[in-house]
């Protein structure tokens, strides 16, 4: 069965918010996380608890180094500054999207995928063979959005999360 990737940005300490994307994310079959950053609190952390879940900074995500001690406590990998993992032999980079030097290297790795956050705006198009996403913001959003990935297939889905 292709691995679906559940892909968040944007939290700002809107834990409840959080909370019903991940069980969106949940119901449409997604197994691994990725957030692009600016969780800003534990609470938001809690939420991806116990899950295959991947995290890097956003520039609102002043108290790093707790929040790194607290992630790895339950299990949440912070990738810093950018990340990459591979799933279903597809690479995919993620970065909050604030740091140009980062999204810089992201987009001129060859990843299959570079997903990111930062603009609070939805996000799909295509540069040098890299298929370039932001799934929104869960705050401060015309609309709370989030997405889900199967680079499997290639198929992206936008998932509108209730206020």
């Amino acid at each position: 069965m292709p691995a679906i990737v559940g892909l968040i940005s944007d939290s700002h300490s809107r834990w409840e918010r959080t909370k019903r994307a991940i069980e969106a994310l949940q119901a449409k079959g997604a197994t691994t996380f990725i957030h692009c950053g600016d969780v800003e609190d534990d609470l938001v952390l809690d939420q991806l608890a116990g899950l295959d879940s991947h995290l890097v900074w956003g520039n609102c995500d002043w108290n790093r180094d707790s929040l790194a001690r607290y992630a790895a406590n339950i299990g949440i990998t912070v990738h810093g500054d950018s990340g990459e993992i591979t799933v279903n032999e597809k690479r995919i980079s993620f970065t909050h999207g604030h740091e140009l030097p980062a999204l810089r290297a992201a987009v001129t790795s060859g990843a299959d995928y570079l997903i990111h956050g930062h603009t609070h705006e939805l996000r799909d198009e295509r540069n040098a063979g890299t298929r370039i996403i932001n799934p929104g913001a869960l705050h401060r959003a015309a609309r709370y959005t989030v997405a889900t990935l199967e680079p499997a297939t290639d198929q992206l889905t936008i998932i509108e999360v209730p206020a």
